[in-house]
């Protein structure tokens, strides 16, 4: 995988982590969300009004444009997995946004998801 592919690729993940983010935030504000019919148009009235959901929501569509560009360069085989990576940067973002713990499961499972992505970068 050359530089240019594997930039298309991180901006992407950066990308769709941060929306990621933008949507939590979006959901800190509106409490929790259901699904129900009965209260459906109303919740997607106060979805559509969210400044931190709809930001999200544009991120994944520019997320998407910049993963097509890398997935045109790499293998999925390759590709997709490196996917992972934006639960390494959304722990530790969640973090220090959110106060949200990193229990030593979770440094194990970065740590993992780190060394995995290392060697299928290699391949």
């Amino acid at each position: 995988m050359n530089a240019t592919s594997f930039l298309y690729l991180f901006v992407g993940i950066l990308l769709n982590a941060a929306a990621q983010l933008l949507l939590k935030a979006g959901t800190l504000k509106l409490g929790e969300v259901t699904l129900a019919p009965e209260s459906l148009l109303q919740t997607l009235g106060s979805l559509a009004t969210n400044g931190p959901i709809m930001g999200g929501l544009c991120l994944y569509g520019f997320s998407v444009l910049t993963w097509i560009a890398g997935l045109s360069r790499v293998d999925v085989s390759i590709a997709y997995p490196l996917l992972s990576l934006g639960y390494v940067v959304n722990a530790f973002a969640a973090y220090y946004l959110f106060g949200e713990a990193i229990t030593w499961q979770k440094a194990l499972a970065i740590g993992i998801i780190l060394i995995g992505v290392y060697l299928l970068a290699r391949s």
